[in-house]
């Protein structure tokens, strides 16, 4: 037991790349989804309600009728279920920019990804990736803050049922507040970074 303890002691350098290539895999993965529709779709609502990010969509506010006569934001009603797609919602999506921007938005997503993984065998390009990491998880949280999808929504049934809203996350929430993983992991990232950087420049003043 004590040779195991040792071992895990001793592996902290090779943990730290270990957690640089599952960043990498997660922002690549993630990212290269961006440029299929269904992805594109799945984000709509996190990204119409972000103060950050809404006003890459042209109608991310556009309040409209409901079939019920209720006002509702545009986008509710064009969505599209994972495997199912209706001509009438991706003409929608393709005039209100959705496709567009998550291009966009998965471009960046495995540049980060890129300068994570780079930072093993280059420190200040890992640095600003994991700077660039612990950012884009906080605005991956604020989500929490302006998505109402994130929570259970109260649908109704045969009684009234008291788990919805805060806190009981949906499927969407939940994959959100993994974040804080990330956001967390972004910061060892730099630090680890940051010290082989002063490592290095301390090398070259001896």
């Amino acid at each position: 037991m004590e040779k195991f303890i040792r071992f895990i002691a001793g592996g902290q350098n090779n943990f730290v790349h270990f957690l640089r290539i599952a960043i990498f895999i997660v922002m690549a993965w993630i990212g290269g989804l961006k440029a299929f529709k269904y992805e594109a779709d799945g984000i709509v609502p996190l990204v119409a309600n972000s103060p950050f990010m809404g006003f890459f969509y042209k109608d991310a506010n556009k309040m409209v009728a409901s079939d019920e006569g209720k006002q509702v934001k545009a986008y509710t009603l064009y969505k599209n279920l994972e495997g199912k797609t209706v001509e009438k919602n991706i003409k929608w999506h393709e005039e209100n920019g959705t496709y567009i921007f998550s291009y966009g938005l998965g471009t960046v997503i495995v540049s980060i990804g890129l300068l994570v993984l780079l930072g093993i065998w280059f420190p200040k390009i890992g640095f600003w990736g994991g700077l660039l990491t612990f950012g884009m998880s906080f605005v991956t949280l604020s989500f929490l803050i302006t998505t109402p999808e994130v929570y259970v929504p109260n649908l109704g049934g045969d009684f009234p049922t008291p788990e919805f809203g805060f806190p009981y996350l949906s499927v969407g929430g939940r994959l959100v507040l993994k974040d804080i993983i990330m956001m967390s992991g972004g910061l060892i990232i730099a630090s680890d970074s940051a010290k082989r950087i002063l490592g290095k420049a301390k090398t070259f003043i001896q």
